[in-house]
C-alpha cells in the first residue's frame, strides 16, 4: 500500500489526549485512517500531566477508573497487574503518574514496533494550521509542512508564558532552590500539592506557604460505596441556583442515611457535561465566579497517601496555607518581597521569601497561552475564544468554530482545550469517551 493511501489525520499533541485519539482512529472498524502524531517532547503519551519522574506524584483517580478504552473499563487495571511492578495491590489504588504515562504509550507501541505506514510520529512543535476546501496544512517549527484531510488539536493543558524574575517553574523539579529559604506557592490546589511533595522529597527545610483567595485545600478520596442517580432525577436546563439546591439536598439526604458526600459527587459525574451544556450563559458565569473553587476541591480529590503527606507537613509546620491575595511581587538581592492582603481584611502585609511558584493551575484564559498553534489560530480568525473566556469555542462534535461563528469541517479539538463546551473534560474518564466518539464520527464521515 502506498504512503498516500487512506485518509490522513494529523493529531497535534502526543500526550494522553493525542495518543487516545490516535489509538481510536487506528482501531475504528474498517478504518482507513493513517495518523501523523506531532509531539514536542521526546516521549509519547506523557504530556504535561504524566512526564513527572517523582514517584510521590500519584494519579488523582483510582486505577479501577483509569482505563484508556471506554469499552474495556478494566483495561488499565489488567495492564498494571501484568507488569512486574509492586505498585498497586488492588483496583482501588492510586498509581504514580509516570507509570500511567507508560501505560498510555503502550497503547500504540505495537503499531510503532510493526513499522506500520499507518502511524507516523514527528517530534516537533506545530506553529500553524491552515484549512481549505479539500485539505489542511500544518506547519512545524522546523519548517516542515504536512498535508492531511483533518487536523485535531490535542495539546492538553496549556501553560502560560514563563513569568520573569523570581518565579520558579511549577512543572519542573525544584533544582537549585535554597533548601533553607521560604517558598511562596500561589494556589492551593492539586498543582500546589505536587510541588510541595517535590520540595519535601528534595529535602527542603524552609517554610512553605501556599496562598489562594479562599485558602481551600483539595479533599481526599475514600473507599465509599457507589451511588446511582437516575438521569430523569437531574434538573437539566434549570438555573445554577436550583441545581445547587438540588445537589445540596441530595448530599444532605445521603449523609443523613450514613453515606458519604463523595458518593453523590461521583454519581453526578456522568451528567455533568449535559448539565453544563444546558446551563444558560449567566448561570455558567455565576458558577465560575461563586462555586467553581468549592466544586473543584470536592470533585478533583487527592489520593489518601498524598493527603497523609500533606497533613503531616501541616502538622509539622513545614507547610502553611493562607487565604489571601497577592498585591505585588518584588525581587531583590536578598530574595523576594511579597505584599498581600489577607481574605476579609484591608491591611497590606509583607513577607520575604526565597522564591515564588505560580501553581494557580493551567491557563484559564486562552489569550495567555504559550501554545503557538493556538495563538496562531486565534490571531488569524480560524478559532475564537468562547464567551466566558475559558477555552476555544467548539461545537458539540468538537469542530473548532472560527471567528465568524462557523464550525470547521476539518479542524477539531479534544481534551482540556474544549472545556468551554464540555467543562468536565480534563480527566481521562471524560477524554477517553470524547476521543472514541470523535473517532467514530470521523470514520463515518
Amino acid at each position: 500500500m502506498s504512503q498516500s493511501a487512506g485518509r490522513h489525520a494529523i493529531v497535534i499533541g502526543g500526550g494522553a489526549s493525542g495518543v487516545l485519539l490516535a489509538h481510536q482512529l487506528l482501531h475504528q472498524p474498517a478504518s482507513n485512517f493513517r495518523v501523523t502524531l506531532i509531539e514536542t517532547r521526546a516521549e509519547i503519551g506523557r504530556g504535561l500531566a504524566y512526564h513527572t519522574g517523582n514517584p510521590d506524584h500519584l494519579l488523582n483517580v483510582r486505577a479501577a477508573n483509569m482505563s484508556a478504552l471506554p469499552d474495556q473499563p478494566d483495561h488499565f487495571w489488567r495492564w498494571v497487574a501484568s507488569q512486574d511492578i509492586a505498585i498497586c495491590p488492588d483496583p482501588y489504588c492510586f498509581v504514580p503518574r509516570r507509570v500511567y504515562g507508560t501505560y498510555i504509550a503502550s497503547l500504540i507501541e505495537p503499531i510503532i514496533a510493526s513499522n506500520s505506514h499507518r502511524l507516523t510520529i514527528v517530534q516537533d512543535t506545530c506553529v500553524e494550521v491552515r484549512e481549505n476546501a479539500a485539505s489542511v496544512e500544518v506547519t512545524l517549527a522546523g519548517g516542515q509542512r504536512l498535508a492531511g484531510e483533518i487536523a485535531v488539536l490535542a495539546t492538553g493543558h496549556d501553560t502560560a508564558e514563563p513569568k520573569p524574575g523570581a518565579y520558579a517553574n511549577p512543572w519542573a523539579p525544584p533544582v537549585g532552590m535554597d533548601k533553607d529559604g521560604a517558598v511562596l506557592i500561589l494556589g492551593t490546589g492539586l498543582t500546589m500539592v505536587d510541588y510541595v511533595l517535590s520540595l519535601l522529597r528534595d529535602g527542603h527545610r524552609g517554610e512553605i506557604v501556599a496562598m489562594s483567595r479562599r485558602g481551600l485545600l483539595a479533599t481526599a478520596h475514600r473507599r465509599v460505596p457507589p451511588m446511582r442517580i437516575e438521569e430523569a432525577d437531574v434538573p437539566f436546563g434549570h438555573g445554577s441556583g436550583e441545581l445547587f439546591r438540588w445537589f445540596r439536598r441530595m448530599v444532605e439526604a445521603h449523609m443523613a442515611d450514613g453515606g458519604d458526600w463523595r458518593s453523590v459527587v461521583d454519581a453526578i459525574r456522568p451528567y455533568t457535561q449535559r448539565i453544563w451544556r444546558e446551563l444558560s450563559m449567566p448561570s455558567r458565569r455565576r458558577f465560575l465566579e461563586h462555586a467553581r473553587a468549592w466544586w473543584d476541591v470536592h470533585r478533583h480529590r487527592m489520593a489518601p497517601e498524598v493527603e497523609a503527606r500533606i497533613a503531616r507537613a501541616l502538622a509539622e509546620q513545614k507547610l502553611r496555607v493562607m487565604a489571601a491575595k497577592v498585591v505585588a511581587v518584588t525581587p531583590g538581592e536578598g530574595g523576594v518581597s511579597v505584599r498581600y492582603r489577607p481574605r476579609g481584611g484591608s491591611d497590606i502585609h509583607t513577607m520575604q521569601v526565597g522564591a515564588v511558584v505560580d501553581c494557580t493551575g493551567v491557563v484559564k484564559d486562552p489569550r495567555a497561552t504559550a501554545n503557538p498553534v493556538v495563538r496562531s489560530l486565534l490571531q488569524e480568525g480560524r478559532a475564537r475564544i468562547d464567551p466566558l473566556g475559558i477555552g476555544i469555542d467548539v461545537s458539540a462534535n468538537c469542530a473548532i468554530i472560527d471567528g465568524s461563528g462557523s464550525p470547521s469541517q476539518r479542524l477539531f479539538a479534544v481534551g482540556p482545550l474544549t472545556r468551554a463546551a464540555f467543562w468536565e473534560i480534563i480527566a481521562i474518564p471524560d477524554i477517553r469517551n470524547q476521543c472514541a466518539e470523535l473517532a467514530a464520527r470521523l470514520a463515518r464521515a
